[in-house]
């Protein structure tokens, strides 16, 4: 039996993520043409064996999938206008970080072209491409992605989410929304612990272990706030609000700049004068976000 074969992908954009998704891509076989606007960039893929475009266009005709890694939405759009009689019958992964809107505009843009469009978020740094760990989220055009599924568990795990191409973006800013609340908290910490004589290696692992304990507390939130059930057990909205104002002194006292942690009292505050002090802390969601809205 003969092995399957290995159909043609092109990257465009050979930042340090788009290098490594092209390298993920050449190490398992597919045949990859690169494009870069700095053609530097392409020397050490080109010794990897992939074929170096002169330009979008050129890239983009010699794939049948297109994967698209760039700076932002807006030289995505204008690398692919140049590229645009050349899309016809390609499908296009765009993994360019970017917004739902984004997703929709260029899905409709990329589709009106005669190409298949799936959107993409990536959870991962470049080095851990193709690594145990990394995953990418997926979303548009549901034949297109079963099509080229197995191309693109190159990069790492694959998360399927839907045909509503801007699911994916909607999920990678909300999972860097939690990972940026996580080292921000962690920051603060560091900073109130420092600013108190306490060395700052001597105390990661007392947090490290702290915040593993917390996230078991996840699943229960996140069915309470499904639910809208949001029980108390014990720790209710009113008393941490009460509380928080100790951690806002301490800062005062240590010389720490509390503007991190003030968000977070003004919810608590706010969920208590709307009557909510006897719920847990999942029902802060439903001020973030509830039936008649709130400014971002």
């Amino acid at each position: 039996m003969s092995a399957p074969r290995h159909r043609p992908v092109a990257v465009l954009g050979l930042g340090a993520m788009g290098r490594a998704l092209a390298g993920a891509l050449l190490a398992a076989g597919h045949p990859t043409t690169v494009w870069n606007r700095s053609p530097e960039r392409s020397a050490a893929l080109a010794g990897a064996g992939a074929d170096v475009a002169g330009s979008a266009a050129e890239a983009v005709a010699a794939g049948e999938l297109v994967v698209v890694c760039l700076l932002d939405d807006d030289v995505t759009r204008r690398v692919l206008e140049r590229a645009a009689p050349a899309l016809a019958g390609r499908t296009v992964v765009n993994l360019t970080n970017g917004t739902p809107a984004q997703a929709h505009r260029l899905a409709e843009w990329v589709t009106a072209r005669g190409a298949r469009y799936v959107d993409g978020g990536i959870m991962a740094v470049p080095f851990m491409i193709g690594q145990p760990g990394a995953f990418v989220l997926y979303s548009g055009a549901e034949d297109a992605f079963l099509d080229w599924r197995d191309t693109l568990e190159a990069f790492g795990d694959v998360h399927w989410l839907g045909a509503d191409p801007g699911r994916a973006a909607v999920h990678d800013l909300a999972l860097l929304a939690a990972m940026y609340g996580m080292f921000g908290g962690f920051l603060h910490a560091t900073a109130m612990v420092r600013a108190a004589g306490t060395p700052v290696g001597r105390f990661a692992p007392m947090v490290t272990g702290w915040l593993t304990a917390m996230l078991g507390e996840l699943p229960a939130m996140a069915a309470a706030v499904d639910s809208g059930e949001h029980d108390a057990d014990g720790s209710s909205l009113r008393m941490q609000a009460a509380s928080f104002g100790n951690l806002l002194a301490a800062c005062r006292d240590l010389g720490v700049d509390a503007g991190l942690m003030r968000p977070v009292r003004d919810l608590l505050d706010e969920a208590v004068a709307r009557g909510h002090g006897e719920e847990g802390l999942s029902a802060l969601v439903g001020l973030l976000h509830d039936d008649v809205g709130r400014p971002a």
